[in-house]
């Protein structure tokens, strides 16, 4: 079976969509929405968790600002994950680092402290993920993800997503050195599974 996917040359990152699970909505993140997601920039462990030493000394005026022109970027799609239940931002999910020589992108998501354990994440990555594959057309979605990090890594395993080997050392954080594991999923695996790979079964002969 052959699925219809939009030309990856020039894909449109520029339409910016509103994507509903059962537990979450994905829609395009604002500049209002920073206060709800400064937690995450501030929290210790969230910045502990995706490597990002210059957390704690983001301003949220800046921010507002950086957020206020994600709707005109027409090479990254970010969006705000949003609880449906109650209406409340609880993280940002993104696809950038658009390769138009390899039809590949880059993911990243996260979410503010307090909110993970409960399948928002996971499905916020099926969403997206499944959202560029069937809208954008990329052959390759690609992630990194540390070591000491294997919350996130069974979450985007979950989806389907295919470690590939091991950047050594990648992170220098509190005087540590951690490796970060590279993972990705490609078309054709998405388009077998839909991001639930255990339920799809092995491919025919």
């Amino acid at each position: 079976m052959v699925d219809h996917v939009r030309s990856a040359s020039r894909p449109d990152f520029l339409s910016k969509p509103d994507l509903r699970g059962e537990r979450v909505l994905l829609r395009p993140v604002t500049a209002d929405d920073v206060s709800a997601l400064m937690p995450m920039f501030r929290d210790a462990d969230a910045s502990r968790l995706t490597g990002s030493h210059d957390n704690g000394r983001l301003d949220e005026a800046r921010l507002r600002t950086w957020y206020g022109t994600r709707r005109v970027q027409d090479d990254r799609l970010d969006l705000a994950v949003v609880e449906q239940s109650t209406g409340t931002v609880i993280g940002e999910a993104v696809l950038n680092e658009w390769n138009p020589g390899n039809e590949s992108c880059n993911f990243r998501i996260c979410l503010v402290p307090g909110t993970y354990g409960h399948g928002s994440g996971t499905e916020a990555t099926r969403l997206i993920v499944g959202y560029g594959f069937e809208q954008l057309g990329p052959h390759r979605v690609s992630l990194g993800v540390y070591a000491f990090n294997p919350r996130a890594r069974r979450v985007y395993e979950k989806v389907g997503f295919v470690a590939e080997g091991v950047l050594r050392d990648a992170l220098f954080w509190q005087g540590r050195r951690v490796d970060a594991a590279v993972m990705s999923i490609l078309a054709p695996e998405w388009f077998q599974h839909r991001g639930r790979p255990q339920a799809a079964g092995p491919p025919s002969v």
